[in-house]
């Protein structure tokens, strides 16, 4: 059975090898893909702002606010040049300030880190302080490179 069931790993292996490459998405899917993932992200914040109000344990918190990080470490990636559209939020900015934006996105995956990392420990005072930290970098990269929300 061993045998068999590793003859058919390489069998399929080595189709999957053989499939060319899938094509890279295009803009509309990047924007489309960011979108959903800024939703989900405020979707995370306003979660956690909740759960501080609540005095939640905070302990709780360790996965929205780590989710929130990996979102700042993968942005980057998720612009690439050509992937404005018209639906995007995104000013140019983004592309022609790239070291500014890349800075940007790593200044939010290192803010939330913090705030992982005081969920992990259950401080609640440290995370309630350091969510606005994250909040602050969320809005200091909306200031410059998001075209601005009519409310």
């Amino acid at each position: 059975m061993r045998v068999i069931l590793s003859a058919a790993l390489v069998l399929v292996a080595g189709v999957a090898m053989a499939q060319p490459p899938a094509k890279a998405p295009s803009a509309t899917e990047l924007v489309a893909a960011r979108q959903a993932g800024f939703k989900l992200m405020a979707a995370d914040f306003v979660g956690l702002k909740a759960a501080i109000d609540r005095g939640d344990d905070v302990k709780r918190l360790a996965f929205p606010a780590g989710a929130i990080a990996g979102w700042g470490k993968a942005l980057p990636g998720l612009f690439p040049a050509g992937s404005a559209t018209p639906e995007s939020k995104a000013l140019p900015s983004v592309w022609t300030d790239r070291a500014g934006f890349e800075a940007a996105a790593a200044k939010l995956a290192i803010e939330a880190g913090k705030l992982a990392e005081l969920a992990k420990a259950g401080d609640t005072t440290g995370f309630a302080a350091q969510y606005q930290a994250v909040g602050g970098a969320c809005k200091a990269c909306h200031d410059k490179y998001r075209v601005e929300e009519k409310r």
